[in-house]
């Protein structure tokens, strides 16, 4: 399994992804969600989610962990606009 920080350079060049809807709170936790009906059932706002590509492997093969962290690190790449 690659580092997360692989995943990040990599993403913009993946074509087989798969995606999660996201939320960054201002303590750095993520919530996830698997679409906006989802969210909408739990409360949250469609417009405040946030839509990232997760590459297939990381999808499928990686923990929980590593996906929060990675969509953590893609929220704050396109909040400083390195991304």
């Amino acid at each position: 399994m690659l580092p997360v920080e692989t995943y990040v350079e990599a993403a913009a060049g993946m074509s087989e992804n798969d995606a999660l809807y996201a939320i960054r709170h201002a303590d750095g936790s993520v919530s996830l969600y698997i679409d906006e009906e989802y969210a909408a059932e739990r409360g949250v706002n469609p417009a405040t989610l946030t839509r990232v590509e997760i590459p297939r492997e990381l999808f499928s093969n990686g923990s929980i962990q590593q996906v929060r962290e990675y969509v953590a690190l893609y929220l704050e790449a396109q909040q400083t606009g390195t991304a």
